[in-house]
């Protein structure tokens, strides 16, 4: 094991106090002994001398050594980034618990924010903006109360719509097909679909009238057929015709070609989060990887490292969106849906190293 040297300039904690790095908030303290004071690793105050700094593993210990708090960073108090943290996580809760969508004044007012700066601080946290995280919600009770209300006027109502026609307005771009088919399995929507072989094995192509909808690979027909009809258990299922089969042989061409892309119109459906991961796997170019770690960056959701991986593994249009470029941050090839060596394979047909 690692004995970090405190007096060595290559310690990591003179690095996060010398960049001021936030995210080492709450992880220790620094003091100097020129001043008596001791602070955050982000504190805005000028960069001690290396000599004059120690380390501590938290507020009471600095202060059992003789150091009193900074009053410029209090860090004997919830840090900023905390403070920011929990307003938004109530915010969060409000909008949750809400029939209708609280409006940003009324959320930025319980956080102790202007509207402005609550907006932005909120957006930073989550990756969205306050009203794009309140219609994730609100679509998200409309999807799970389609399928038992009464209605689907009643289940909009129900879900906060004060205007059947605002979700409308939408419903493709979140359901992938109308709210009345989505709540009867997919009933009244025309899915067409072909399997055959490619040279990883087994694979469905299944579109509406949208775009491809699904890009299943595996070992058993029968398997990846039950697990389109498990999706839209009341859709018209229907075998693809001669121009279909045109489509399918695109995508046939993507999997053994996975670098040249496919020019194909897709219905992505997913949530708003995964909607997002997904667009930034597709700028992952050919023959390269990202981590997930990378990927939440991208997305401004750093934190959201295990939501990516579980966004990636809801992924249900195989190479089209390549989440087989995603990789462990030691480069190892992590949990792929169809498997470690289609993931493999996939990524030697692009020469990723």
């Amino acid at each position: 094991m690692q004995v970090l040297d405190p007096e060595s300039p290559s310690d990591p904690r003179w690095t996060a106090v010398a960049t001021r790095d936030a995210a080492a908030d709450g992880r220790f303290v620094y003091a100097v002994r020129s001043t008596g004071v001791y602070c955050r690793p982000s504190c805005p105050a000028r960069t001690p001398r290396r000599e004059n700094v120690s380390f501590h593993p938290d507020p009471a210990a600095a202060e059992a050594a003789g150091f009193r708090a900074c009053l410029r960073c209090r860090p004997d108090s919830t840090s900023q980034a905390e403070r920011h943290g929990a307003a938004v996580a109530r915010a969060c809760r409000l909008i949750a618990g809400a029939e209708t969508p609280p409006g940003l004044e009324t959320l930025a007012r319980a956080a102790g924010l202007s509207p402005f700066h609550f907006h932005r601080v909120f957006k930073r946290i989550t990756g969205v903006t306050p009203k794009a995280y309140a219609d994730g919600v609100r679509a998200g009770r409309l999807s799970a109360g389609l399928t038992g209300a009464g209605s689907v006027t009643e289940a909009l109502y129900d879900a906060g719509y004060n205007a059947p026609s605002r979700f409308y307005a939408e419903a493709g771009a979140r359901l992938g097909m109308t709210p009345r088919a989505y709540r009867k399995g997919g009933a009244g929507t025309a899915i067409r679909f072909a399997v055959g072989q490619c040279s990883l094995g087994a694979i469905l192509v299944a579109a509406t009238g949208r775009g491809i909808c699904a890009i299943l690979l595996g070992d058993d027909p029968e398997a990846l057929l039950r697990d389109l009809q498990d999706r839209f258990p009341r859709a018209e299922l229907t075998g693809g015709d001669a121009g279909f089969e045109g489509w399918v042989a695109q995508v046939v061409g993507l999997v053994e070609a996975p670098g040249r892309g496919l020019d194909l119109p897709l219905d992505i459906g997913g949530t708003a989060f995964q909607q997002r991961v997904w667009d930034a796997l597709r700028t992952i170019p050919p023959g390269q990887t990202a981590t997930y770690a990378e990927v939440a960056a991208a997305i401004g959701r750093p934190e959201a490292v295990r939501a990516v991986a579980m966004a990636c593994g809801a992924n249900a249009l195989a190479v089209a969106i390549p989440c087989h470029r995603v990789v462990r941050t030691d480069g190892s090839l992590s949990g792929y849906r169809w498997g470690i060596a289609r993931k493999a394979a996939l990524l030697a047909r692009e020469g990723a190293r």
